[in-house]
């Protein structure tokens, strides 16, 4: 009795003792104090420069005008440099523990409804949204408490035939993935990698899969190609009659269909074990509604799921973005349902990464930087935004709650409020909530869900939540919990950039631009981080005054900085060298290489200069109701000719898009001001000229080293990804007529 006695007591101990201990743990980054050492001294040198401008002010007609300008861009620089020193200052990292928490409650874990979004069944093919699809139901968690809900804006009944292909397909893949215990379980990356997989399983196994799911691909590609569904197969799933009617992607009723019932005892894979429930949603639209965009689709899958699983987590990500970690349910869980801090976390974001990456990042779409630094400083301020895709929400926050102390949650929702209606019954209840008129006169958009009237949707809900009292947390395990499909061509990266710049600027210059709204609920520096993508767009215009002024400048013989022996240079080059040494030192030691670091500031000029203009202009003309608010999907698929280019890191180009024009107006004018300076240095007072002249020099030729792949691409390649010629020869004018603008 005694010993039995003693071992319940330490029993009890250790109960406590794991009770006690954190689910999740937060690092520091290391190195900070040398950083901030270093932004102190680059503050003083911008002082500096800023000093000498403001005080060696030339006289009238001799530059005066191009001084002040660069004066300006200069002090727009050094302020926005200043707002970003709010997030490098202190970042951290989180490290969740799915041990003790496996330790701690086991299965007794809450459900999961996971939203998936699609628009297009041209744009993103509906092959590549059921691996996604596919990945998301295959998580290393309880099947019965996982709800996948695809929202289809399109209206496609191909888009719906996908998805019933991939509900029987599920029975397979399901219980092979866990068998084996693979990685990545979407299909589709699966099968791409090498076939070192064999290994785990027998050859004839993994043929088998791999044959089930080649033969379903070809199905759904051969449907999309030609338009239309067999009768044979329409007969398979009532479904299918709701597009007996005459249906448009822009005027249908309202459709919800569950495919797979988690509850039904029917409902089981190859072995016998439950399988998700996966819904398919198309919300109802009418020419004479505003739809809301994405975000409008995100609010009726909130509605729509209410009635169907209520789970009292949500997670959405793109139709792109496939599960590449089977754990990280149970890592986004670590940091809700820690005793110390959970009850204070509204959501928890995961970074965008992609799979598809070229070694050297030839279109700078490789986010690691960001990932690592950026979100992890913003992650110590209160938590880093909401992005939009890969990201763990309370169902209750989405609904407008507001943080509290004495804040608990109904872990047990979505278990104990499943009912016995039939799912008949529970698709016509949930019909209603996707009506195109249900949210009028409501706080659906505004209050409640995710905001209405923004681009960047995403990013001003996630100020909401946290100007409401609520954290985030930035989670970013090694192996990445989403992979997807970055831009492979220069057209995609421009549109993504300055859809995601006009977005973030039409919020910075709305009522909830986080310096105003977030005054008195978030902290100063939380402001400041959210406003670095609010002022993306304003970049374009000190950027463009600095690759085309010093040039210009140059060819007419205006000094614009001080003499190369002048004391006065020195705070430029510090300022220069040593926030380029460490933006390298950043990049290699994020992971990226040499060259990718050289090509990511060739494309933060490019998007300065094109795409985060055409944010800036129309988010003005939008202020001055001359637009409206409009949203392009980036496209999934490119020709095999420019995959092929994209994977050789040749740009690519093709078309006379009017960015093209800009690029390649730059590149001329600088080239011609390098050729024509040198020469007139040359040929006047050689050491003289050269030294009140070698910064502009030095800038000139930097910029036309930074442009030797456009000056390829206009004269000396030959290929289908080449800049056209009308681009040329408009650049080729522009630039003329800017060699004959005065420089006063």
């Amino acid at each position: 009795l005694q010993e039995f006695t003693k071992d319940s007591e330490s029993d009890r101990r250790d109960w406590k003792m794991e009770r006690t201990r954190r689910l999740f743990e937060t690092e520091t980054h290391g190195g900070r104090a040398a950083y901030r050492l270093h932004a102190v001294t680059v503050a003083a040198g911008i002082l500096l420069l800023l000093y000498y401008r403001a005080t060696h002010v030339p006289a009238a007609g001799e530059g005066r005008a191009a001084w002040l300008g660069m004066l300006a861009a200069e002090l727009w620089y050094a302020a926005y440099w200043a707002v970003t020193q709010s997030v490098r200052w202190s970042p951290v990292r989180r490290l969740p523990f799915i041990d003790r928490l496996a330790a701690r409650y086991g299965e007794r874990l809450p459900c999961v409804d996971i939203f998936v979004c699609t628009a297009d069944p041209h744009s993103e093919p509906p092959s590549l949204v059921i691996s996604t699809v596919l990945s998301l139901m295959a998580y290393n968690y309880p099947a019965e408490k996982i709800s996948v809900y695809l929202s289809d804006d399109g209206g496609s009944v191909l888009t719906f035939y996908a998805l019933w292909e991939a509900s029987l397909f599920a029975k397979h893949w399901i219980p092979f993935c866990k068998r084996y215990n693979i990685e990545p379980r979407s299909p589709a990356a699966y099968f791409s990698e090498s076939d070192g997989h064999q290994d785990l399983c027998s050859p004839k196994e993994w043929s088998l899969i791999r044959e089930m799911y080649e033969d379903m691909t070809e199905r759904i590609d051969t449907a999309v190609l030609s338009g239309k569904i067999s009768e044979e197969v329409k007969a398979n799933h009532k479904g299918f009659h709701e597009w007996d009617q005459e249906n448009t992607s822009k005027n249908h009723q309202p459709i919800v269909q569950i495919l797979i019932e988690g509850k039904d005892k029917n409902a089981n894979d190859d072995e016998g074990n439950v399988l998700p429930t996966l819904v398919y949603m198309a919300r109802e639209k009418r020419p004479q509604h505003h739809h809301n965009f994405k975000a409008g689709a995100m609010n009726a899958l909130i509605r729509v799921s209410s009635v169907i699983s209520n789970s009292p987590i949500i997670m959405n990500v793109d139709c792109d973005m496939y599960s590449n970690n089977c754990d990280t349910i149970r890592d986004a869980l670590c940091f809700f349902l820690d005793e110390e801090m959970g009850h204070k976390i509204g959501f928890v974001q995961f970074p965008q990464n992609y799979n598809n990456l070229t070694k050297n990042n030839i279109y700078g779409n490789s986010h690691q930087v960001t990932n690592q630094v950026l979100m992890g400083g913003m992650d110590s301020v209160g938590g880093p935004m909401y992005v939009g895709t890969g990201c763990f929400h309370r169902r209750e926050i989405l609904c407008g709650r507001r943080f509290t102390e004495d804040y608990k949650e109904d872990w047990n929702g979505g278990i104990k409020d499943k009912t016995q209606e039939s799912i008949v019954e529970i698709e016509e209840k949930a019909k209603s909530l996707a009506a195109s008129t249900y949210e009028h006169d409501t706080q659906w958009g505004d209050e409640i869900g995710i905001k209405y009237g923004y681009p960047a949707e995403d990013i001003v809900t996630g100020l909401g939540i946290h100007c409401r009292g609520w954290k985030s947390v930035h989670s970013n395990p090694p192996r990445p919990a989403f992979l997807g499909v970055a831009p492979t061509t220069l057209a995609q990266t421009l549109l993504q950039h300055k859809r995601w710049s006009e977005g973030s600027f039409s919020i910075f210059l709305s009522k909830y631009c986080p310096f105003m709204f977030g005054h008195g609920k978030i902290k100063l520096r939380h402001q400041m981080g959210y406003s670095i993508y609010g002022l993306w767009a304003p970049n374009s215009i000190p950027t463009l005054y600095y690759v085309i002024i010093p040039s210009l400048a140059l060819l007419k013989g205006i000094s614009l900085f001080p003499e190369i022996t002048s004391p006065w240079m020195s705070p430029f080059i510090y300022v220069l060298c040593v926030k380029n040494m460490y933006s390298l030192y950043e990049a290699l030691s994020c992971g990226d290489t040499l060259k990718g670091w050289w090509n990511e500031q060739r494309m933060w000029m490019v998007r300065r200069i094109t795409s985060y203009l055409y944010g800036l202009t129309d988010t003005v003309r939008k202020l001055l109701g001359l637009s409206k608010m409009t949203f392009a999907v980036t496209s999934k698929v490119s020709e095999e000719s420019e995959s092929k280019r994209y994977e050789q890191e040749i740009m690519e180009f093709g078309s006379s898009a009017p960015e093209y024009v800009i690029i390649a107006t730059v590149a001329l004018l600088n080239l011609n001001c390098l050729v024509v300076g040198l020469c007139q240095i040359m040929t006047g007072g050689w050491n003289i000229l050269l030294n009140v002249f070698s910064p502009q020099l030095i800038l000139c030729g930097m910029l036309v080293i930074t442009n030797i792949p456009f000056y390829e691409a206009m004269f000396v390649r030959k290929d289908k990804g080449r800049i056209p010629f009308s681009v040329t020869l408009a650049s080729i004018g522009f630039a003329i007529l800017a060699l004959l603008v005065p420089i006063v």
